[in-house]
Order: structure tokens, then sequence, then C-alpha cells
């Protein structure tokens, strides 16, 4: 599970970029601190009616923007968001469970200096999701295999 940060930490992140911290959104902020290990901005909105469907997104993208939370493009489609850890990384996507672990091994440095050149196109960043089976799921498989075969 990632470990969250704490609010008052995450306030002062948000002070210390220049933005205000609203009753809004320090209830978007309460909220997701209560969500779990991995929740959507659908899932927080539909749980704060008092909270306008555009603050809650508006707050998710600052937050992503500042590092605080992380998107997470699970194997159906469904973009869902964890706390983030620091620094660069990417994640590993169970698609049995939905369990996701982050990973910071990320040598594309020469692919990246490779679509530069050969398409004239100046890479700002990028975004990785590995989607497979979790080492949980890949092993109650295994066992379902061996009690049925």
């Amino acid at each position: 599970m990632t470990r969250r940060p704490a609010l008052s930490g995450v306030v002062q992140r948000l002070e210390d970029a220049g933005h205000r911290v609203t009753g809004p959104r320090l209830k978007v902020l309460a909220e997701i601190a209560d969500a779990g290990d991995q929740f959507s901005a659908e899932e927080v909105a539909s749980r704060l009616p008092g909270v306008g469907r555009a603050t809650v997104f508006r707050t998710f993208k600052l937050l992503v923007d500042l590092g605080v939370l992380c998107r997470v493009l699970m194997d159906d489609g469904v973009l869902r968001y964890r706390w983030s850890r620091r620094g660069h990384h990417h994640h590993l996507v169970c698609a049995e469970c939905g369990a996701v672990e982050d990973f910071t091994v990320c040598d594309v440095t020469e692919l990246v200096r490779e679509l530069t050149r050969l398409n004239n196109f100046t890479v700002e960043g990028h975004w990785l999701e590995v989607y497979g089976r979790c080492v949980r799921c890949t092993d109650r498989a295994v066992d379902l295999a061996a009690a049925t075969g």
C-alpha cells in the first residue's frame, strides 16, 4: 500500500505553490485521505455532494501537478489515482485484482533521443503502466489449475 502523506504537509505544499486552501478543497483532501489505496475523482465527487465536481477535478489535477497524487490507468481503461511517492516512477497493474505497485526502473533515454531525432518532436514527459498478474493472482491461478487438473 502507498504511504499517505500527512494532510498538513499537503496543505503546506499547496500554500507554498501559491494555491488557496479553501473549505471545499480541504473537504476533497480529507476525503482522499480516507479513500484507500486507489480512488477515482468520480468516486470522491459522489461522496462530497456539497462540493462541485469541477472543484474535485481541478483539485485532483493540481495535486497531480504538484506530485502529491499520481494517475494510474487501469487495464479496463478507468483512470484512478493514488498517493504519489516522491520522484519519477511508473506502475505495475494487476489485470485481475487491480493491485498497483510502483517501480522506478525507467531507462528510456535512448528511446526518447531516437523519437526526438526521427520525428522532430520534443518529449516533455512520459507515463508508463505495465499490465500483468501480481504474484497472489498468479499463485491462485496455479493452485486452481492444480486442483482442477
